[in-house]
């Protein structure tokens, strides 16, 4: 029954956020919505008291930590192989750090693997960006010698 619930859950979180990227200035994965949305709902009910096996929620949240870490490679699809796998390396288990922290309520620990990924994150987000814009620098030197002669 849980599962009936879990998976519901995200198709209709997964609808609304879709629904939603055609008036929202900004652009939110609708799968990533759902299941961030509904182990998020999953924990809140298993803390407020209700039966809810935990290992639904822990299966949604390596897959957030996962889906993360590519929202976030996307984003920097210019930063090299090295550096892309660097970061997963690092971002990957520290997410999984996080989940685990979450469902055994190491508030501590979660705190300080949050903290952890938002600076990984931050890192790879801008390393991402230095090369583009060096990258887009040796691109307008090409254009000007082209022009140019």
């Amino acid at each position: 029954m849980i599962i009936t619930i879990t998976v519901t859950s995200i198709l209709v979180i997964a609808l609304v956020a879709w629904l939603a990227n055609r008036v929202l200035p900004f652009e939110v994965c609708p799968i990533c919505a759902g299941v961030f949305l509904t182990w998020v709902g999953l924990l809140g009910a298993y803390f407020a008291g209700y039966p809810i096996p935990l290992t639904i929620p822990a299966l949604l949240m390596g897959g957030s930590a996962v889906g993360s870490a590519y929202q976030l490679e996307k984003r920097s699809s210019r930063a090299s192989p090295t550096t892309r796998m660097f970061f997963k390396v690092l971002f990957i288990p520290a997410g999984f750090i996080a989940a685990y922290a979450a469902l055994e309520q190491w508030w501590t620990v979660l705190l300080s693997a949050t903290a952890f990924l938002a600076v990984v994150a931050m890192w790879f987000v801008s390393s991402g960006r230095a090369t583009s814009s060096h990258e887009e620098t040796i691109g307008d030197i090409e254009k000007k010698m082209e022009d140019c002669c």
